[in-house]
């Protein structure tokens, strides 16, 4: 049932604790684990045309350390790992990522900062909205 597991990761610690989640359901199952880190090209409408590029770069060896440590993670349980980035809304590159690849559940961390009106966090609130597979949220007070 679940051969394929997506963890999406900014490197937060909410998404640790979620790919730990995940890396523990993909073990029980030999499951393979995608793990996608987004830039989110939003933050550069504010910029100053000149920064763009400096940002830009810095936010993808921020997703490229993201996805390290976690594939690092589920490969030192000898989990099949494929890692990918990209750059848009994070939202819709999750599930647009999960339809493109077939996933058969998405497992991601959720600040929930705003809990009276977003338990679980825009994007998480969204993907759960909009995925094409089940979607487990952790929750930032649980422990991985």
């Amino acid at each position: 049932m679940y051969e394929t597991l997506l963890v999406p990761t900014d490197g937060s610690d909410q998404a640790a604790v979620a790919a730990s989640h995940a890396i523990d359901i993909a073990a029980t199952r030999s499951a393979t684990v995608h793990v996608l880190s987004v830039v989110d090209d939003r933050a550069f409408l504010v910029l100053d045309e000149d920064r763009v590029e400096t940002v830009r770069d810095d936010l993808r060896a921020n997703a490229r350390d993201a996805i390290d440590d976690v594939a690092t993670s589920a490969a030192a349980r000898d989990l099949a790992v494929e890692t990918a980035t990209d750059t848009g809304h994070p939202a819709e590159c999750i599930v647009d990522y999960a339809a493109d690849h077939d996933v058969d559940m998405i497992v991601m961390g959720t600040s929930g900062d705003e809990y009276e009106t977003n338990v679980v966090g825009s994007v998480s609130q969204r993907v759960v909205r909009e995925a094409p597979a089940p979607v487990l949220t952790v929750g930032p007070d649980v422990e991985g």
